[in-house]
């Protein structure tokens, strides 16, 4: 049918999707007949009907709101409130807005297709990054002159609501490769012999690489891939270890909704030689580092990154008459340096600093220095309010084994980090709230960090 071309999809029901696509696309033509282009809420669970949905507004130039169906009601009246929709494909017992609340945002006319891909959920307040066909293929097109590859298969265990399962879809689909579906839940019970795993990437979040490692069969399987991409969320030294010692063909990336997924990826090769970074940057993007003042620094030196790539989002949703696109550039919030090899070295967030006695402190390196121990499953380091040190670093963590003390793994930490970095609390719980791609909500530990620590402040095993 000549909305898939060569496309191949690989899932439940996946014979369903020229059908479905064709319905989903007659629907917004009929639509389409009585008053403008409608916008498209798609919130379908079923990964074959969130494709066909997606495939069908794109060629009927529909502007279409991808969405999170496991959304709750204060975050799906966030949606509505924000989107207006006129369509909504995926939920039901919602109670659509009418025409007469319809607000007056209007998306800017391109040559391409909108597709507003939703971030920052994780904080409380949903926003929508809006792309259109040509940021996605530009991204596409990087991914692939990067890896020299005429097509792309992948097994996509990730939301292709988010933009790292979207953009696989995309991968695959403008290509003409082969994509499968299947909930990361069910891995254990796939068969695996459907396909060959030497032909297919695969994208994973940490915490999902950490589970599969756990299960040696997964293991072995995980270990034949071509290519396993891993984003979303820092990874920690032990897993990566791990995944060296098993030869899994781990790449490194580094990206984010803004940017259609990866910018800069760590090869498969330089992984298993033992570098540890975000790697080089691919050909659609360029990554500037400067400093507070905005002067561009040079190699070795860290600073703010920025990025300008051809598959930068025009902005976030609505877009206002006289915003300003992304497209020029984009301001991250990430702290990092490029070495004199070209590869791209994340050191922290801007917003996750910890100033403490003057001393800016980076949670992600002492997060690391800790799982490094191996007596933690989880750990997030923050910064609490502290009247004589401006904020004391403070490690919430998972103990692995309920008999490893506090002094134990500060005894580990001693010759690991400079002694200002060393936290001054410790907050022992039974786990840390992440989202579905790993990230943890600092925001909601840094409240239970402070109510433990006052409650009992003094007690020895929380404070040091």
């Amino acid at each position: 049918m000549e909305f898939l071309g060569n496309f191949t999809l690989v899932c439940d029901r996946c014979d369903e999707l020229a059908q479905l696509t064709e319905q989903c696309y007659i629907e917004l033509t009929q639509f389409s007949q009585c008053q403008t282009q409608p916008k498209i809420i798609l919130a379908e669970r079923e990964p074959v009907r969130f494709l066909a949905g997606l495939i069908a507004a794109v060629t009927a130039r529909c502007p279409v709101f991808l969405c999170n169906p496991n959304w709750v009601k204060q975050e799906w009246q966030q949606v509505f409130d924000l989107v207006q929709s006129d369509i909504i494909w995926g939920i039901s017992n919602r109670e659509v807005v009418t025409d007469n609340n319809k607000s007056n945002y209007q998306l800017p006319i391109t040559n391409y297709p909108t597709i507003m891909v939703p971030t920052g959920g994780s904080s409380g307040k949903i926003k929508f990054a809006v792309h259109t066909w040509e940021t996605l293929t530009a991204s596409v097109r990087g991914f692939t002159e990067y890896f020299q590859l005429p097509k792309v298969n992948s097994f996509c265990v990730l939301p292709l609501y988010h933009v790292s399962g979207l953009m696989q879809f995309m991968r695959c689909f403008t290509t003409g490769g082969k994509l499968v579906i299947s909930p990361f839940k069910e891995l254990a019970e796939y068969q695996f012999n459907q396909f060959e795993a030497a032909e297919f990437f695969i994208s994973l979040v940490p915490t999902q690489l950490q589970s599969l490692l756990q299960n040696s069969d997964l293991t072995t399987w995980l270990s034949q891939f071509q290519t396993v991409l891993l984003g979303g969320a820092p990874a920690w030294d032990e897993i990566l270890e791990k995944a060296r010692y098993y030869q899994i063909r781990l790449a490194l990336t580094y990206g984010m909704t803004e940017t259609a997924s990866q910018i800069a990826t760590l090869k498969p090769d330089d992984f298993l030689n033992g570098k540890v970074n975000s790697g080089q940057i691919l050909p659609h993007a360029k990554v500037i580092i400067c400093n507070d003042k905005g002067d561009i620094l040079n190699t070795n030196q860290t600073g703010n990154i920025t990025i300008k790539a051809e598959s930068l989002a025009l902005g976030y949703y609505p877009l206002t008459a006289n915003h300003q696109p992304l497209a020029n550039s984009f301001t991250t919030d990430d702290i990092g340096f490029i070495d004199n090899k070209g590869y791209l070295n994340i050191v922290g967030r801007n917003s996750d600093k910890i100033i403490t006695g003057g001393e800016n402190v980076y949670p992600t390196e002492i997060e690391s220095a800790i799982k490094a121990t191996a007596m933690v499953s989880d750990v997030c380091v923050v910064g609490i309010p502290d009247q004589y040190w401006g904020q004391a670093v403070t490690a919430i963590y998972v103990p692995k084994n309920l008999n490893y003390s506090v002094t134990e793994i500060q005894n580990f930490l001693k010759d690991k980090l400079s002694k200002y970095k060393l936290p001054k609390h410790w907050i022992s719980v039974e786990n840390l709230p992440r989202n579905s791609q790993g990230k943890i909500n600092r925001q909601q530990l840094q409240e239970i960090a402070l109510d433990r620590i006052f409650k009992r402040r003094g007690t020895q095993s929380f404070s040091t």
